[in-house]
């Protein structure tokens, strides 16, 4: 597993982002960049998969304040939280999310698409690109694996 881009199941880790970031980067990027509301879908999307101990584990429980203030079941991030959260937590939310749920974090493409304010940013264009690459690469993989070795002879 790389530390930076998590998990490397489906061929391989992705293949860094400009200047050598890899996606939590980008994530915490194209955050930075977001409207409030575009910043609470994203967290949403992020936290979603993650249980009270991740979320407990990862940076100083600011995301487990989060989520309960939230909702557990219809859980939606209000926005006096979004203020609390910085880039180097969004980084570190996201490293975890993707050992977690590598479609959670993949789900953002299909966020960021449908948001006109973040499918104008460049940096979310990369973002989009590496986890649709990413995606691809897993199905491949995975249509492969259910082939079975006799395929491979």
């Amino acid at each position: 597993m790389n530390p930076t881009t998590g998990p490397s199941e489906g061929g391989g880790d992705p293949p860094p982002a400009r200047n050598g970031m890899a996606i939590p980067e980008l994530v915490a990027e194209v955050y930075e960049t977001a409207l409030p509301t575009d910043r609470g879908h994203m967290l949403e999307q992020l936290l979603r998969p993650l249980g009270v101990l991740s979320l407990v584990a990862i940076a100083d429980g600011v995301f487990a304040k989060i989520r309960f203030r939230g909702g557990w079941q219809e859980f939606h991030v209000r926005l006096e939280d979004i203020p609390n959260v910085q880039s180097a937590e969004i980084v570190a939310l996201v490293d975890h999310a993707q050992q977690v749920s590598v479609e959670a974090v993949d789900g953002l493409a299909r966020l960021v698409l449908m948001s006109p304010g973040l499918s104008g940013s460049a940096a979310a264009m990369v973002l989009v690109g590496l986890l649709l690459q990413r995606s691809r690469q897993r199905r491949v993989e995975g249509a492969r694996d259910q082939a079975g070795p006799e395929r491979d002879a």
